[in-house]
C-alpha cells in the first residue's frame, strides 16, 4: 500500500497557496494525486468477507452452523448477510449476542425515532471514516424513513442533531475529557434538549459504532459487492489515491486495511513465542507479587507508551468529501492532542465507577433492557475462549484475553489495581484474529460508556 503524506504546493503564502488548499503526496512515485477521480475497478483480489482472513476459513464456518442464518433472519436489519455478520460468524455464540444487542439499539422500542439512530451512527462512523458504516447506514436512514436532505451534510439537520457532535468527536477521540458540563448542556438546550433516555440511547449507539468501525478496519471487512453488478466491474469515486497503486495492482477500496503478510513459518515461531511468555508469567506470579508502588509504576508506563502508540498510528489525513460531510472539526484527533503537548491522561480508576455497579444499572434505568444486552455481550467477549492456540489444545488463555481488555481501557487511563500491567508488555505484540478484534471493540465500547456514564451520574448528583 502506498503512504500518501500531507504537503502543501507553493513555499509561500497569499491567496495562491490559499486556493490550492492541503495536497497529499504519494510516498511511492512522488506525484500529487487527483483529489477525486471516478475509476473503473474489479472486485477485491481478496473475494471473501475479509481482506485478512481466506474466504474458505469464513465460508467454512458458516456453512457449518446454520445458526448463523436464522440469526440474520431474526436480527438483521438488513435482511442479508453482510460481511461483518460473516466474519463474527467465526464465533456463533458471540455473534448472537451482538446482533440482538444491534438490533435493539436500531429496531426496537426506544426513545429514539428510528432515521435518528441510523444517521447517529453515520456520524460517529465519520469519525474514523469508515465508509462501510456509513454506507450502510445512508441505505438503512433512506429505509427508515429518514429525510434525504440531512445526507447532504450536518448543516442540513436538526439544531438538536448537530448538537451532538461535541460528544461525538470526544467520545471518539478523547472520551476522558467529557464532564458533566457536556451533558447538562445537551439536556438544557431549550427545545433542542435531548431528555436523558434519549442522551443515553444516542451516546450508547455513538460507543457502538465508532468500536464496531474499530472492528472494520482491524479484521479488513471488505466492501459489500454490489448485487446489480454482474460483470465484477464497476465505477467508484477515488479520493486521494495514486494512480501507481492501479499499476501495482492494490486494492482500492481496502487500500487503507492492506497489512503485511507475515509467512506460516513466522506466525507459528510467534505463537509458540507467546505461548511461552504466557506460562511464564503464570510462573511467576505463583513465586511472587509484585508491590503496589511497582504496579503503579508499570501502569504509568504502559500508560504513556500507549499514548505515543495511539498518536502514531495516524498520520496526518484528509477527509474525503464523501465522509467529511458528517464530521465537525475533522483535526480534533489523537495525533493533534500529542502534538501540542497534551500527553497527561487522566487515570480513572476502575473501582470508583464500573460497568458491573454503576454504569449497567444507569444504563437499564434510563433505557430499558439494553443493559442486560450489553453485559451479555461484554462477557460473553472476555470468556469466549476454545482453550486452543492454532494447532495447539487445552491452552489457558485467561491471561491474553485480560491483559488485551485491560491494556485497550489502559489507553483510555483506566486503572485496574488489582491488575499487573507488566503482564500487558510482556504479551502484546500484534494480532489480526477475528476474537482479538472482538476483545478490543468491546473493551473500547465499554471504555467509552464508562466515561459517559460517569458525566451522567454526576449530573444527576
Amino acid at each position: 500500500m502506498n503512504r500518501l503524506s500531507a504537503g502543501s504546493i507553493g513555499a509561500g503564502g497569499g491567496s495562491a497557496a490559499s486556493a490550492a488548499g492541503q495536497y497529499r503526496v504519494c510516498g511511492n512515485c512522488r506525484k500529487v494525486p487527483r483529489q477525486e477521480k471516478r475509476v473503473q475497478v474489479s472486485p477485491p483480489l481478496t473475494r471473501g468477507p475479509s481482506a485478512f482472513i481466506p474466504e474458505n476459513e469464513v465460508m467454512q464456518a458458516n456453512g457449518l452452523d446454520e445458526r448463523t442464518n436464522l440469526l440474520v433472519e431474526e436480527y438483521s436489519t438488513s435482511g442479508r448477510l453482510d460481511n461483518i455478520t460473516q466474519v463474527m460468524s467465526i464465533h456463533t455464540q458471540y455473534l448472537e449476542s451482538f446482533l440482538r444487542s444491534q438490533f435493539y439499539m436500531l429496531r426496537m422500542d426506544g426513545p429514539l425515532p428510528l432515521p435518528y439512530r441510523h444517521y447517529i451512527a453515520i456520524m460517529a462512523a465519520a469519525r474514523h471514516q469508515c465508509s462501510y458504516l456509513i454506507n450502510m447506514h445512508v441505505d438503512e436512514f433512506l429505509k427508515t424513513g429518514g429525510i434525504a436532505e440531512w445526507l447532504n451534510g450536518l448543516e442540513y439537520i436538526p439544531q438538536r442533531l448537530k448538537n451532538l457532535n461535541e460528544i461525538n468527536k470526544l467520545l471518539a477521540h478523547r472520551p476522558w475529557l467529557i464532564t458533566k458540563e457536556h451533558i447538562q448542556k445537551l439536556v438544557k438546550t431549550g427545545e433542542n434538549n435531548w431528555s436523558l433516555p434519549e442522551l443515553v440511547h444516542a451516546v450508547v449507539l455513538l460507543a457502538h459504532y465508532h468500536a464496531l468501525a474499530s472492528f472494520v478496519f482491524g479484521s479488513g471487512i471488505n466492501p459489500e459487492r454490489d448485487p446489480d453488478t454482474s460483470n465484477g466491474v464497476r465505477l467508484i469515486a477515488v479520493n486521494n489515491f495514486c494512480v501507481c497503486d492501479l499499476a501495482n495492482d492494490n486494492n482500492i477500496e481496502n487500500a487503507s486495511l492492506t497489512s503485511s503478510n507475515f509467512g506460516i513459518a513466522d506466525s507459528l515461531s510467534e505463537l509458540e513465542a507467546l505461548m511461552e511468555r504466557m506460562k511464564r508469567l503464570q510462573e511467576d506470579k505463583e513465586d511472587e507479587e509484585a508491590s503496589q508502588e511497582e504496579m503503579d509504576t508499570r501502569f504509568e508506563k504502559e500508560k504513556k507508551e500507549s499514548l505515543l502508540v495511539i498518536s502514531g498510528a495516524f498520520d496526518d489525513e484528509i477527509v474525503s468529501t464523501d465522509v467529511s460531510r458528517y464530521v465537525e472539526d475533522p483535526g480534533f484527533g489523537y495525533k493533534d492532542f500529542a502534538r501540542r503537548g497534551e500527553d497527561h491522561l487522566p487515570t480513572f480508576r476502575a473501582q470508583d465507577y464500573t460497568w458491573e455497579n454503576h454504569g449497567f444499572s444507569l444504563v437499564n434505568r434510563l433505557y430499558s433492557d439494553i443493559g442486560h444486552l450489553l453485559d451479555e455481550k461484554f462477557r460473553m467477549v472476555y470468556n469466549l475462549t476454545y482453550n486452543t492456540m492454532a494447532t495447539h489444545e487445552d491452552v489457558d488463555t485467561t491471561t491474553l484475553r485480560r491483559a488485551l481488555f485491560n491494556y485497550v481501557h489502559c489507553m483510555y487511563g483506566i486503572r485496574y489495581d488489582d491488575y499487573d500491567y507488566g503482564e500487558v508488555n510482556q504479551l502484546l505484540e500484534r494480532s489480526l484474529k477475528v476474537h482479538v478484534n472482538l476483545l478490543l471493540m468491546e473493551a473500547r465500547m465499554q471504555a467509552e460508556l464508562l466515561y459517559a456514564l460517569r458525566a451522567i451520574t454526576r449530573h444527576l448528583t
